[in-house]
C-alpha cells in the first residue's frame, strides 16, 4: 500500500509539470489535421482506389475505425516518441538539477524503491497516453464520419494486410493493439529513463534517446540490413501490429515482447547502476 501511495504522489507531481501535457493537445491538433486531409475529395478518391484494388467496398471500410488505425498507425512512433522521451528523460534528471533528490533523500527511502516508483509512473503515463490517442481519435473519427463500417489493415512494412468487416471485431483488435503499442512504447521511455539517471542534463537524455530511435529506423530501412531486421528496437516495437492479423501469430508477438521486456529489465538495472553510484549529498 505504501508503494501505491508513493506512486500516486509521483504522478501527481508528474502531471503537475506543463511538458507532460504538451503531447495531449500536440496529438489532438495532429488528428484533427489528419481528419481533415481525410475529408478531401483527393483523400476519398485514393482510398476509393485502393479499396478497390483489393476487392473491399469503400462505404464499408471507409470509416472511423480504420481512421482511427491509420491514426495509431502514422502518429505513435514519430509524434509519440517525442513526448515519451520529453517525459521519461525528465523524471529522474530535472529533479536532480532542481536540487529536488537531496530533500528526497532525507526520508528513509532507498534508491532502488525511488527510481521503481518513478519507473512505474512513466510506465503507467505512457501506456495510458497511447489509450488516450485512441479514444480521442476515434471520438473525432466518428464525430466525421459516423460510427458504422468495418476496419481495414495495410502496413507492408510488416507484411499485414486485413479486413473486418464486423464493426466488433474491428473494435476488439483496435484495441488489443492499442495495448500492444502502449507495452511497446514503454521501451522508448525506459531507454529514455536509464539516460535520465545518468550524470546528464534532462534535454541530453530526451536527445540521446530521440537520437537512438531515429538512427535505428534509419539503419532498419536499408536494404542490406533486412537480413537482420529482427534485432532492431523499432522492428520489435512494431510487433503490434501482427496482433491485427487475420488469423494471429502468437509465437512471432511473444518473441517479440519477450525481446522488449528483456531489454526494459536491461534498461533499468543499467539507470539503477549509475543511480546507485552517484553522490547527492556534497
Amino acid at each position: 500500500m505504501l508503494f501505491f501511495q508513493q506512486l500516486r504522489g509521483e504522478l501527481r507531481k508528474l502531471f503537475a509539470r506543463p511538458r507532460t501535457w504538451m503531447g495531449y493537445g500536440a496529438f489532438i491538433l495532429m488528428e484533427a489535421v489528419i481528419l481533415f486531409v481525410y475529408k478531401l475529395d483527393r483523400s476519398q478518391q485514393f482510398m476509393h482506389a485502393m479499396l478497390e484494388r483489393n476487392g473491399l467496398d469503400f462505404g464499408t471500410y471507409y470509416s472511423s475505425l480504420s481512421i482511427t488505425f491509420t491514426i495509431m498507425l502514422l502518429s505513435m512512433f514519430l509524434l509519440g516518441s517525442i513526448y515519451f522521451a520529453l517525459v521519461a528523460g525528465d523524471i529522474v534528471a530535472k529533479e536532480n538539477e532542481d536540487g529536488n533528490l537531496r530533500m528526497v533523500f532525507a526520508r528513509p527511502i532507498s534508491r532502488l524503491r525511488l527510481l521503481l516508483v518513478k519507473y512505474a509512473a512513466v510506465s503507467f503515463y505512457t501506456f495510458t497516453f497511447v489509450f488516450f490517442v485512441g479514444i480521442s481519435g476515434y471520438a473525432m473519427a466518428v464525430a466525421a464520419v459516423g460510427w458504422e463500417g468495418g476496419l481495414f489493415v495495410m502496413e507492408p512494412k510488416m507484411k499485414v494486410f486485413a479486413a473486418y468487416s464486423d464493426w466488433w471485431e474491428g473494435a476488439g483488435r483496435l484495441a488489443m493493439s492499442a495495448g500492444g503499442i502502449g507495452v511497446s512504447m514503454i521501451t522508448l521511455s525506459s531507454i529514455a529513463f536509464m539516460f535520465s539517471c545518468f550524470k546528464i542534463k534532462p534535454a541530453a537524455a530526451t536527445i540521446i534517446t530521440l537520437t537512438i530511435l531515429f538512427v535505428d529506423m534509419i539503419l532498419q530501412g536499408f536494404p542490406f540490413f533486412k537480413p537482420y531486421e529482427s534485432w532492431f528496437i523499432t522492428w520489435r516495437m512494431s510487433a503490434w501490429v501482427f496482433i491485427m492479423e487475420q488469423q494471429i501469430s502468437w509465437p512471432k508477438i511473444i518473441e517479440s515482447y519477450a525481446f522488449l521486456f528483456g531489454l526494459n529489465i536491461t534498461l533499468f538495472t543499467l539507470g539503477w547502476i549509475s543511480f546507485q553510484s552517484r553522490d547527492f549529498k556534497t
